[in-house]
């Protein structure tokens, strides 16, 4: 498979692994609504370190990743200031962090900066999750080859193209799209879950509506409110959303149809005889003959009352298809938006010129729509105005689900846009258009900002000691690849925080100096004998041990020294 190389790939090709672990630290004074520890997040910060810190309790849990980065246009200003481990790299960073259209190693310097962060939003994915990014045509063809690299060539899905909006003032052409590229964490996982993508047609729900309030009005006379619903339709303009779907004008006790063809596709179908329900005569039947085959499932059909007949015998009948029955499409890779409005509909959420070309939150809905459903997870760490927290409660408002959200701001207007957003749409923005947003879609958020990293090296000094929780969550993501999104804590005095399979997890730890240079740290021989007499296999995290590898060995027990051994166990 063909491979992008780029200035600086050598220095930042492993740095996911090396970026520190930062606790996320609440901040309830910038939460709304908290909820409990599953709760929505917007954590302000570097999105690098923000996702190694989603890593020990999020890692391969999330369901979509939506990512929105910078197109790297030459005009955005944005800065390369990842802490790359390398002399190379700093002497670089020193001599021109800002990156413009003057930079000619402008697009080595955007790849640096996606490279590691590409890498770590794939381990938060879950195995039939799906990533998608946005992009234009500065960056999109370097995008896809170095996410064949990452994720794999063979789980790419597929390139949208979002068309926004024509620009007359142009010169040459008029660009008016975004790509979007889609990727799965595993193609074929992804088929085996059995979901397939759709999404439910616009406009039905204005046509649900209308004929509810006929049924109210009209109660079982299915043919005024018949009569209503085409009457409706004849007063809406060509571009309402419900008129191209005016064909279902019809209405029974089951719901809104339209009477289709009810012959065999190409001709020489049967032509047995049907009588009329009414006049008992038989009725005109259609010139490809019928399209079942059989007589009993003709008559099948009748009895479940899916023929609509015509007035008499004259008339062909007609076969029902009912709307609710055909309400979904498949998801198309050409996504039309005028991109204006997400900016109009914004500057009535929070005022004007708060925030330049967010993204629109109809269009990421109906992406979401497809893929996720329930309690999924969708993250966003390049969140900008908060369109992605928007889409995932409108789209729960919607539906019923229960999605939850995690955006991540490195921007200073992380709480004034970001935040603010998703504030006023959860309590409710009385100059919006649309009826549930000025009621409000609810929900709940928790604030965070990054603490100072977990500096593993100066643990023992007492220079940094993290709690119990943040560190055992810690130790097991890197030691196992787990992640849980419980608090955990120590369950007996021998340490034990986390059983998976046949492995227990032990940690020895309080976060004082004078303990953990205490006996009391150290995994003694009597500690030992009680975790081997478990009859589990155990991994135990502590100062040290008063035995000896090969006695522990025997026991069952794999030991991993803190802070030194804190490598990924086989």
């Amino acid at each position: 498979m063909p491979t992008l190389d780029f200035k600086g790939k050598q220095h930042i090709y492993a740095h996911h692994l090396t970026v520190p672990h930062c606790p996320l630290v609440i901040d309830a004074g910038k939460s709304l609504n908290m909820a409990d520890s599953d709760d929505n997040l917007i954590i302000h910060g570097d999105n690098l370190h923000a996702l190694k810190a989603l890593l020990p309790r999020y890692a391969g849990k999330i369901k979509c990743i939506y990512i929105d980065p910078p197109y790297n246009r030459g005009n955005e200003g944005w800065v390369y200031n990842d802490n790359v481990n390398s002399p190379v790299m700093k002497k670089w960073l020193e001599e021109n962090r800002q990156v413009d259209d003057e930079d000619l190693e402008r697009h080595d310097k955007w790849l640096c900066m996606i490279w590691p962060r590409l890498h770590l939003l794939k381990q938060l994915l879950a195995q039939d999750g799906v990533i998608f990014v946005s992009i234009d045509d500065h960056e999109q063809h370097h995008l896809q080859l170095i996410m064949d690299e990452i994720f794999g060539e063979h789980n790419f899905i597929a390139s949208f193209v979002w068309e926004g909006t024509a620009k007359n003032d142009a010169r040459f052409v008029s660009t008016g799209h975004d790509y979007i590229k889609a990727y799965a964490a595993d193609f074929a996982q992804m088929k085996l879950n059995g979901k397939k993508w759709r999404l439910m047609k616009e406009g039905l729900d204005d046509i649900y509506n209308r004929v509810a309030d006929l049924k109210r009005e009209h109660g079982e006379d299915y043919e005024a409110v018949s009569d209503g619903l085409q009457a409706w339709y004849r007063t809406l303009p060509k571009n309402h959303k419900s008129w191209r779907h005016k064909h279902y004008n019809w209405v029974d006790e089951r719901g809104v149809y339209f009477a289709g063809d009810i012959s065999w596709p190409g001709g020489g179908g049967p032509t047995y005889e049907v009588l009329h329900p009414s006049t008992h005569l038989p009725v005109t039947v259609p010139a490809r003959g019928w399209v079942y085959a059989k007589r009993e499932d003709m008559d099948k059909a009748i009895e479940d009352n899916r023929i609509h007949f015509a007035e008499d015998e004259a008339g062909v009948p007609n076969l029902k298809r009912y709307l609710h029955e055909t309400d979904q499409q498949v998801l198309t890779s050409v996504l039309y938006q005028d991109r204006r409005a997400a900016h109009q509909n914004l500057a009535k959420i929070l005022g004007p010129y708060k925030f330049q070309h967010p993204k629109d939150d109809r269009v990421l809905a109906r992406l979401l729509e497809a893929i996720t459903s329930g309690e999924d997870i969708v993250l966003d760490s390049f969140a900008g105005s908060g369109t992605t927290a928007h889409a995932v409660l409108a789209l729960n408002k919607t539906d019923g689900g229960n999605r939850k959200f995690i955006l991540v701001e490195c921007e200073d207007y992380a709480d004034s846009v970001t935040a603010e957003r998703v504030r006023r749409i959860i309590s409710g923005v009385p100059e919006a258009s649309e009826e549930s947003l000025r009621e409000g879609l609810g929900g709940s958020f928790t604030y965070c900002t990054l603490g100072d990293p977990i500096d593993v090296e100066g643990m023992l000094t007492g220079k940094s000691l993290p709690e119990y929780a943040e560190l055992a969550a810690y130790l097991l993501n890197t030691a196992s690849g787990l992640s849980v999104q419980k608090e955990l804590k120590p369950q007996n005095e021998d340490g034990l925080f986390f059983s998976h399979g046949d492995t227990d997890y032990y940690l020895l730890y309080r976060p004082e100096i004078k303990w953990l240079r205490s006996n009391e740290a150290i995994l003694n021989e009597h500690q030992a004998r009680q975790i081997h007499d478990t009859g589990r296999s155990a991994v135990v995290f502590a100062v040290d041990k008063f035995m000896g590898q090969r006695f522990l060995a025997d026991m069952g027990i794999t030991f991993c020294q803190i802070p030194y051994e804190l490598h990924r166990l086989e």
